[in-house]
């Protein structure tokens, strides 16, 4: 492969490799969408079928060690990540793996060791998409010294409603599938520390309020992560956050993210990602416009290939980010088991 091209192979094409990354690296000249793996031969043909990759393989070693990609995507659930990105950059290979980066921050920190190793290859981490409109405002803001002195933040996150033991058992219900990632919350700490840096410090306490689903074999799987969780933040830059993250919490407000400054106070709406403010003197907030320039937006596919190229650096998101996200996501964990505040980075 001497003529320029990137060619990919997908490792676990599922519902975000089929909806974003697919097709957009279809949409960028000089690349190639060659072969897959999937759980089965059966998913793994409807894919190629569906996005003409001309190669189906059995397995995932076979499609990384294979001579035809020189890049790969991972859309496996994260108890895969450390493995197949260990052996993509082993066959010398650029790697896209979707998040969360790993099961906890021991294999994250391999997984960083291994890219630092391999300095001419790109890695990189499918990023928490839902800020991208609001993050350079979000910056700017802190930087132009709207809030005076950031305090308190308050974020509020609440997927589902009231209690429901008949809902079906999904893979992030699973330790063994999803390690020790709980919910939305490494998706949202990732979001935040883009605006405020990283956490020095985590005091957390969580729930299991539904102990157990019907199983996919059809017997009871029992459930280990919690389903509501209360986090008390201190970040490394001075703001103290809580964080509350639910799906057992019927008629719950929209989800939404206060910020408290000395001087100013910033509201986020989740849903719409809208931003209004208010600052000493004003009677009520009001809406903060994004000019359009400033409002981010999806390029992962783009970023990912631009980086190859060498034309621009990852940003969105790194191995170092994905460290500093799992180490905050195994310090919550170490938090709830003892019953004590966690001080970060944990090594």
């Amino acid at each position: 492969m001497t003529d320029g091209t990137i060619r990919i192979g997908y490792v676990g094409a599922g519902g975000n490799t089929r909806l974003r990354h697919l097709p957009g690296f279809a949409e960028i000249d000089g690349v190639e969408s060659v072969s897959v793996a999937n759980r089965s031969r059966e998913s793994g043909q409807r894919v190629a079928d569906d996005f003409g990759l001309s190669t189906v393989y059995d397995s995932w070693i076979d499609l990384i060690e294979a001579d035809d990609t020189n890049a790969i995507c991972i859309g496996t659930w994260p108890y895969m990540h450390r493995n197949l990105v260990l052996a993509a950059l082993d066959a010398d290979k650029h790697v896209l793996t979707e998040a969360r980066m790993a099961m906890n921050s021991e294999e994250a920190r391999e997984m960083l060791d291994a890219s630092l190793l391999k300095p001419h290859l790109v890695t990189q981490i499918v990023p928490a998409p839902h800020t991208l409109k609001i993050d350079n405002t979000i910056k700017d803001l802190i930087t132009d010294g709207y809030f005076g002195d950031v305090l308190s933040v308050d974020i509020t996150v609440h997927q589902g409603g009231f209690v429901d033991r008949d809902a079906e058992l999904h893979w992030r219900h699973s330790r063994d599938l999803s390690g020790n990632n709980i919910m939305q919350m490494g998706i949202w700490y990732e979001a935040i520390m883009r605006w405020f840096g990283p956490a020095a410090a985590v005091t957390a306490i969580g729930r299991v309020n539904v102990t157990h689903r019907k199983g996919w074999d059809g017997g009871l799987a029992y459930i280990a992560i919690p389903d509501h969780i209360e986090i008390l933040i201190e970040f490394a830059s001075g703001p103290v956050a809580r964080m509350r993250l639910s799906t057992v919490t019927g008629l719950a407000p929209d989800d939404q993210v206060w910020i408290f400054g000395s001087e100013g106070t910033v509201h986020v709406d989740s849903a719409s990602m809208t931003v209004n403010g208010g600052r000493r003197g004003d009677g009520d907030l009001s809406e903060i416009e994004i000019p359009e320039e400033k409002q981010g937006d999806w390029r992962v596919e783009e970023e990912f290939i631009n980086a190859i190229r060498g034309i621009e650096p990852v940003t969105h998101t790194n191995f170092f980010d994905g460290v500093r996200y799992m180490e905050f996501t195994d310090a919550v964990n170490i938090s709830m088991q003892r019953g004590e505040r966690v001080t970060l980075p944990l090594v």
